[in-house]
């Protein structure tokens, strides 16, 4: 088996391969055994989703400790401004404690774009803006937290890298395999433990006389 697969989550789609309540989820996509995603993308976002079959290589990939930089897609309700931006880029205050610095621009549309079903809301008299945000860090609904935190909520939110991995090439609904790749190091589990000292009992006399 090939090292990971690569997948463009749809909209609406639930990021594991059961779901309870009867939403799409990844085993409409994807028929691979043994398989399992690392790490998660909320239902409402789109994007990609790193998926594999070994458990340390599925533990690193979506753990906060490694660090890996995932790049976001973020159009946001309002035409965002440098202050906003450099709000992002300093971190942001959330009610969970303040966000690491980021990475954020302000871009145009995507050109490889594709248009979500169904589409964004769009209120005629405030106009609307697109950001690229790379953040280091895994809390739940972070970049929708930290736009809403500086003024600007998400409306549509795309991951479009992690890591040296992106979607390019990929259509919603659509994986393909991919390797690690020479720049990506695997951090084997250590046992961080200190052996205990053997305390054993001296079978030799003490030398010292007992009291009569």
């Amino acid at each position: 088996m090939c090292d990971i697969f690569l997948f463009n989550k749809p909209y609406q789609v639930m990021s594991q391969f059961t779901d309870s309540d009867g939403r799409a989820n990844l085993s409409d996509y994807i028929r691979i055994p043994a398989i399992y995603p690392a790490g998660r993308l909320d239902y409402d976002s789109e994007g990609l989703m790193i998926l594999t079959g070994d458990g340390e290589l599925q533990h690193q990939i979506s753990h906060p400790r490694h660090k890996l930089p995932k790049t976001y897609w973020v159009q946001v309700d309002g035409d965002i401004n440098e202050e906003a931006l450099k709000q992002l880029r300093a971190g942001v205050g959330l009610n969970d404690g303040p966000t690491l610095p980021a990475i954020a621009d302000k871009i145009v549309e995507p050109a490889s774009l594709w248009p979500r079903t169904p589409p964004v809301r769009f209120r005629a008299n405030i106009p609307t803006s697109w950001i690229s945000l790379t953040i280091s860090e895994g809390r739940n609904r972070q970049v929708r937290r930290m736009t809403a935190a500086v003024g600007f909520p998400t409306l549509r939110l795309i991951r479009a890298s992690i890591g040296n991995w992106n979607i390019e090439g990929l259509a919603p609904g659509e994986h393909t395999s991919a390797t690690l790749g020479a720049e990506f190091i695997r951090y084997k589990p250590q046992n961080t433990r200190k052996p205990k000292p053997n305390y054993r009992k001296s079978t030799k006399p003490s030398g010292r006389k007992r009291s009569p």
